[in-house]
């Protein structure tokens, strides 16, 4: 009788997640192909009747990079769905991407001796997440009617890792650097949102030779996982959302930060909690283009509060 009931119960809850994916997905592309795998992107139309646009200004396409720390997650996992729905609900279009898991099957250490050896294989997990967001976005721009995507307006959010990739995207267009000259002549993103993310690289400090885009900086102020400060080991190292605030204050550019007290790595997952920040700065710094910086502490009960991933759970 129990197995009958857990049985019934299951597929009640697998019905529900079908309907709820079918009410909001409305295409399902490949984008790459690659020695190791195909490469697909979702896309979640706004809701009919939604509004679309401000003041005859059309709202931006939200493309998002999932986290789950270079080794595992998915596009379109069933926890990010609700997400998508209040974002479509309010005129959004959201496209989420697959990447490569550049550390899939290797060794993550954080030992003295072998710290290094993991920041170098995540230095190049970055890359090809990179790379292969790049050729999202080339698919996107090539197929932008089909797709109903202006490529002027797209805003690239990402989670954990996907935030990495998110931020370090940013900073290959921003610098110049010969991954990003794959991409459209002039091409860059609106603006960038994310949550608990940094910069993983092997230059040092992170220095911008042109002003990144709008950027959305969302960080749980104890997180361990993805460096809220900094992780250095010569010029190897993961500088965190705090100090990104700081490069971008001290060089004028257009940001906002929220930074939680109480929290660590479950901001990276915080999405809904959080959707009031997220929406006013796309409204204001991406769609008006103003210099609205904030930099805020946080304190705030209502934001949840739950056990996120740490590096010893994830690796």
């Amino acid at each position: 009788m129990k197995k009958m009931l857990f049985a019934a119960i299951g597929a009640v809850l697998f019905l529900s997640l079908g309907a709820a994916r079918a009410q909001n997905l409305s295409g399902t592309y490949l984008f790459a192909q690659r020695d190791t795998c195909d490469l697909y992107f979702d896309v979640y139309d706004p809701a009919p009747g939604s509004e679309t646009a401000v003041d005859g200004v059309e709202k931006p396409s939200i493309l998002f990079v999932f986290g789950g720390g270079f080794v595992g997650g998915e596009r379109s996992n069933s926890g990010y769905l609700g997400w998508f729905r209040l974002m479509n609900e309010n005129g959004y279009r959201v496209i989420t991407v697959d990447y490569r898991l550049g550390l899939k099957g290797k060794k993550v250490s954080f030992s003295p001796t072998g710290l290094i050896k993991t920041a170098k294989n995540t230095v190049k997990a970055v890359e090809i997440g990179v790379e292969d967001l790049f050729s999202a976005v080339n698919y996107i721009v090539d197929n932008k009617e089909a797709l109903g995507v202006d490529p002027d307006k797209i805003v690239l959010a990402g989670s954990s890792a996907g935030a990495i990739i998110s931020l370090g995207a940013e900073y290959f267009i921003s610098n110049g650097e010969t991954i990003a000259k794959t991409l459209p002549e002039g091409f860059n993103f609106r603006g960038v949102i994310s949550y608990a993310g940094a910069i993983v690289d092997d230059g040092g400090t992170p220095k911008y030779a042109s002003a990144p885009c709008p950027t959305l900086l969302f960080h749980g102020i104890e997180d361990r996982l993805v460096q809220y400060n900094k992780l250095q080991v010569l010029k190897l190292g993961m500088w965190g959302s705090n100090v990104l605030a700081g490069i971008y204050a001290k060089n004028g550019y257009n940001y906002n930060i929220y930074r939680f007290v109480g929290h660590a790595h479950d901001i990276a997952a915080n999405f809904i909690a959080l959707w009031p920040y997220q929406d006013e700065f796309i409204r204001k710094n991406v769609m008006k283009g103003n210099r609205s910086i904030v930099d805020a502490t946080v304190d705030d009960p209502s934001v949840p509060v739950w056990e996120a991933p740490t590096r010893d759970t994830l690796y």
